[in-house]
C-alpha cells in the first residue's frame, strides 16, 4: 500500500534531515487518510492511486498558475512537489502508447468523428487509470476522433 510506503519514506526523509522532502511525503499522508477518514474504511491501492494523482493534478495546475504569474520560486516548489508525488505512482503512459490505445479502442467501439468522443475516452480512462493524464487523453482523443 501507498500509505505504508509514504510512513517508511517519510521516517528516511526525518533521519537526512531533507525538511522539503518531509512536508511533501507529510502532505501525502494527510491526503491519504482525510480519504480514509471520508471512506469510513481502508482504501484500496487504485483508490490512493487516484488521490495521488488528484493531488498532482493540483500540482501542475498551481504550476501553470505560477508560471503565469511569473513567479518563478513558486513554480520551483511546485515541480518539486509533483516529481515526489509522481514517484508514488505508477510510471505514466508515453505519447505513442496513448495514441495506440486511443485507436485501438475507437476501433472497437466504432467511434468516428466527435460524438464517439465520451465512448472512446471511458473506455481508453477505464484501461489506464492514474498512468495518464485527463488532459492528454482527451486531446489524443479528440485528435484521432475528427
Amino acid at each position: 500500500m501507498i500509505l505504508e510506503t509514504l510512513s517508511e519514506d517519510m521516517k528516511a526523509a526525518l533521519k537526512a534531515g531533507e525538511k522539503a522532502r518531509l512536508g511533501v511525503v507529510r502532505m501525502l499522508i494527510s491526503e491519504l487518510k482525510n480519504a480514509r477518514i471520508a471512506a469510513g474504511d481502508d482504501l484500496e491501492e487504485a483508490d490512493e492511486q487516484k488521490i495521488l494523482t488528484s493531488y498532482a493534478k493540483k500540482r501542475r495546475e498551481a504550476m501553470e498558475a505560477a508560471r503565469d504569474l511569473g513567479r518563478d520560486e513558486l513554480v520551483e516548489k511546485e515541480k518539486f512537489e509533483l516529481e515526489v508525488t509522481m514517484a508514488y505512482l505508477p510510471e505514466q503512459l508515453s505519447q505513442d502508447d496513448l495514441r495506440k490505445l486511443v485507436e485501438k479502442h475507437a476501433e472497437a467501439t466504432g467511434a468516428s468523428g466527435p460524438q464517439g468522443f465520451g465512448l472512446v475516452m471511458k473506455a481508453v480512462m477505464a484501461e489506464v487509470g492514474s498512468q495518464a493524464d485527463g488532459k492528454v487523453v482527451s486531446a489524443i482523443v479528440r485528435d484521432v476522433l475528427s
